[in-house]
């Protein structure tokens, strides 16, 4: 540094003089932190201003997403079975909260909700907390009535079901967002569930709305409807029947499914549970996720397998006795008989076991699979209903010394309510196997329609087998096992099945367990109406007694219900189960009633 005499004799002072590169340096920086600031203020107002514009209106901005309303069910008349409306849920934004033990308290006698649970949710770092999910009108207005700082109602949809229970395990269930868990709500989710709306609203720091300040909403889109090919009536009247035989004859629960045959279209399906104070319905769709060993109604695809293969005819007779021993065990029939001469007609209007194998004999064990497979015994439906069982049906290759007896009279399988009344659909059809449909179509909000495809038919067996069979199912409600199954003016096909239970995780069967069931369909020269009914172990436990006559009522109604008339049974229908003359027999018992043991 150096210092600078003054000039001129006066006082002397001494100048600073920085050096020059000090002097550049200072400029430098200063031309830097304005470069800084210039850029700054560039990329702020200029180049970014959008995202901390944006910022901003986020900071003030309140954001609310507006749930879709879920698309309604409904049945083949347009009847509501499940709808969604509006409800009020209680939420909170913490930050206004002045006083969360004030708070707390005072909803938690309104909302029926533990106090140290709402403070909790009170509390939380955020600025939205439900505390309470759509709640009846009166408690949302006692909530409004209380005028707590940071506490607010809004508007969610609830899934309501205007009839109650009625087909509950068929329609199934949501979650509180408005999710399917089960039945067709989970398995038409896509189509139900709407799109979601958002309201925007401007907001000062103290939550409230800014008037005149910024506001958006976009609406949310209701989802699509399904119509389904339930009838709520019929629906209605087999659940009350149903449950009024689970009632009388003590059983455990039970199934009932009435279709119409020839286009597949299910009218109703009812799957109850007993309960002390009365039959409920059952978690799940029982009719197409739980298996059972379906006994005696098994025979119709023994019989027509047999019939279309030629081994059995209409004029066939063999000497049935009441016991057949078969590798190393003993069928018998349930009553005690005298070896007699029987038409192949009368072994399945008398449900006789001991005949059933011997036809069941003569068509091996290969052809028995094959046929039982023809009929769907063993796979799937089309239906895709969530936890739907295929059966179970072991493979010519794994069946026992025992399996040619106990397969053909149904023993040692196991099917879905649905598939057995599938089978006898096919006869009922002429031999053509329908897919069963329970879901219509799907109507949009605009009303447009998707009609839910449905597989092609198939040809299980020949007309002239079907219609052999279909008369020998007549027979066995005119005189065999059936006869409970018979309503006045028409002619009804069917077939009674007694079945015992297998234990649980082990081998044999349980003592004293049995499932009764009829399976049939009216009026039998053109049918239009097919049912099952199977009860879980009934006192008594015979279809022919506890099953049948719950189809009788089903029959009548559905047939008023649906205006079905009667018709005349061809003269071919009526000799299918005459004796040939030209054949000595000996006249076969009587026997009411036959249950596979």
């Amino acid at each position: 540094m150096k210092h600078r005499r003054s000039q001129g004799g006066g006082r002397r002072r001494t100048d600073l003089v920085l050096p020059r590169w000090r002097m550049v340096s200072i400029l430098v920086a200063l031309a830097l932190g304005l470069g800084a600031i210039v850029w700054r203020l560039a990329d702020v107002q200029g180049l970014s201003n959008r995202r901390y514009a944006a910022m901003g209106r986020s900071q003030r901005m309140a954001s609310l997403v507006l749930p879709a309303q879920r698309g309604s069910i409904l049945d083949r008349n347009g009847s509501e079975l499940a709808m969604s409306l509006q409800a009020k849920t209680v939420w909170a934004d913490p930050r206004l909260i002045t006083d969360v033990p004030v708070a707390s308290e005072a909803l938690a006698s309104v909302l029926g909700i533990d106090r140290e649970v709402l403070a909790r949710r009170l509390s939380v770092d955020a600025k939205f907390s439900y505390l309470a999910r759509k709640v009846d009108d009166s408690v949302a207005a006692r909530v409004a009535q209380l005028e707590l700082p940071g506490v607010f109602l809004m508007e969610e949809p609830r899934r309501f079901f205007p009839a109650a229970t009625l087909a509950a395990p068929v329609l199934g269930t949501v979650g509180v967002d408005e999710q399917g868990l089960s039945g067709l709500e989970l398995q038409y989710q896509q189509d139900l569930t709407g799109t979601v709306g958002q309201l925007l609203e401007e907001r000062d720091p103290a939550g409230r709305e800014i008037p005149a300040g910024m506001r958006e909403f976009r609406p949310p889109t209701e989802g699509r409807q399904l119509l389904l090919t339930i009838d709520r009536a019929m629906q209605y009247e087999t659940e009350r029947v149903l449950a009024a035989q689970i009632v009388a004859s003590r059983a455990k629960g039970g199934i009932a499914v009435v279709m119409d045959p020839t286009k597949g279209d299910i009218l109703a399906m009812a799957n109850l549970i007993a309960d002390p104070r009365g039959p409920r319905p059952s978690a799940d769709n029982m009719a197409v996720t739980r298996v059972y060993e379906p006994g005696s109604v098994n025979k119709v695809v023994t019989i027509a397998g047999a019939i279309e293969e030629g081994v059995v005819d209409l004029t066939s007779r063999m000497n049935v006795p009441d016991t057949l021993k078969v590798a190393d065990a003993v069928f018998r029939d349930a009553e005690e008989h005298s070896p007699g001469w029987w038409t192949v007609g009368e072994v399945l209007a008398e449900s006789s076991n001991v005949g059933t194998i011997m036809v069941g004999q003569r068509l091996g064990k290969q052809r028995i699979d094959r046929y039982l497979r023809a009929f769907g015994l063993a796979s799937r439906t089309a239906l895709g209903f969530p936890g739907e069982s295929g059966g179970l049906l072991p493979h010519p290759d794994r069946w026992t010394g025992t399996s040619i007896a106990t397969v053909p009279i149904g023993q040692g399988v196991a099917v879905t309510a649905l598939q057995m009344l599938g089978a006898y659909n096919a006869i009922a059809n002429g031999g053509t196997h329908v897919e069963p449909r329970l879901v219509r179509s799907v109507v949009g909000r605009a009303g447009d329609a998707r009609t839910v495809p449905q597989p092609p038919p198939r040809r299980v067996v020949s007309e002239s087998t079907a219609a052999a069979v279909n008369g020998m199912l007549v027979e066995a409600v005119r005189e065999g096992t059936g006869t409970a199954a018979a309503i006045d003016g028409y002619t009804v096909a069917g077939k009674t099945g007694t079945a015992r239970k297998p234990r649980s995780g082990g081998l044999g069967y349980m003592e004293g367990a049995y499932l009764a069931s009829f399976v049939g369909f009216v009026p039998a020269e053109a049918p239009r109406l097919s049912a099952i009914v199977v009860l879980d172990e009934p006192t008594p436990y015979f279809g022919g007694l506890v099953s049948a006559p719950v189809f009788a009522s089903l029959a009548r109604y559905g047939v008023r219900r649906f205006q079905i008339p009667p018709g005349s049974v061809p003269a071919t229908v009526r000799s299918v189960v005459a004796p040939a003359a030209t054949v000595p027999s000996t006249p076969s018992p009587r026997v009411r009633e036959t249950r596979a043991t």
